[in-house]
């Protein structure tokens, strides 16, 4: 039985797909939903010192356009959440914080074509997760 479900979203279009399937699945079971967004820690790092808390504030606020666009999806409750680190260590340590039962995530995020096979935030979540993972490919648009 499914009784919570966690959307991992990157606020990216790539991730439309895997929220629908995950709502899909949320809704079959009528589970709990929970849509996560991480911001990833090194890009506030690797910035210039007398910009990090100006990117620290944009990426905040992409992380809350990116659960809140997930909520509108959803159109029922969800609980949203913004935290701050490494994606997959995030992803996993959140899973485990709410007993989710499956963890949903896209396959390209913000990074895009330069990722191999399913991506490397998604394939770390894969090995990592202490439950199971839903990947969602987006699929290719028809010519």
């Amino acid at each position: 039985m499914i009784e919570t479900v966690v959307i991992a979203t990157d606020g990216s279009e790539s991730v439309g797909r895997a929220v629908d399937v995950a709502l899909d699945v949320a809704t079959r079971f009528d589970a709990e939903v929970h849509a996560l967004y991480v911001l990833e820690e090194s890009e506030v790092e690797t910035a210039p010192e007398e910009v990090r808390d100006e990117m620290h504030a944009a990426l905040e606020s992409r992380g809350e356009d990116a659960v809140a666009k997930v909520a509108e999806r959803a159109q029922r409750d969800v609980t949203t959440a913004v935290r701050e680190g490494r994606p997959p260590a995030e992803i996993s340590q959140y899973a485990r914080d709410v007993d989710a039962d499956v963890v949903a995530t896209g396959t390209r995020g913000r990074h895009g074509e330069n990722r191999f096979f399913i991506g490397s935030v998604a394939e770390r979540v894969v090995r990592t997760c202490p439950v199971p993972v839903l990947t969602v490919r987006q699929l290719e648009p028809e010519t």
